[in-house]
């Protein structure tokens, strides 16, 4: 299958297929006498698989590690890793909850306050605005 054609099967642009190939994600196609780049149509599930992993919060070069672990592991009949790495990325994402969640609370707290400059607020000692925190961080 073409380039065009993968990258529309897919539901990628041209330009993410390309940078996907020289970050070693998709393999290198084959090419045609003309030079036409021409791609086995796994590619379509690799590509698929690439979206949804980032989709779920991994890094390009957490997918690439899983790719690479899925291939070699699959070669000696092993299980792909998913499981431990999907487990760290689920803590990561559960404290990324908590942050955003102090953080909701905090604003649901400061428009309950009534906080309409930021200047009046952080010399106020009831203002529910984490002034003294975000000094520290």
């Amino acid at each position: 299958m073409r380039s065009s054609e993968l990258a529309a099967a897919a539901g990628v642009n041209l330009q993410t297929l390309r940078y996907y190939e020289r970050r070693g994600l998709l393999d290198e196609p084959s090419r045609t006498r003309g030079g036409h780049r021409m791609y086995p149509s796994e590619a379509v599930t690799t590509l698929r698989v690439i979206k949804a992993a980032q989709r779920l919060g991994f890094t390009l070069a957490e997918v690439s590690d899983l790719l690479d672990t899925a291939r070699h592991r699959h070669a000696r009949g092993e299980g792909a890793g998913l499981q431990t790495r999907a487990r760290e990325k689920l803590l990561d994402v559960e404290a990324k909850i908590a942050d955003l969640t102090v953080i909701a609370d905090t604003l649901r707290a400061g428009i309950a306050a009534g906080c309409d400059d930021l200047q009046t607020c952080a010399g106020n000692p009831d203002c529910p605005l984490p002034f003294p925190e975000i000094g520290r961080a």
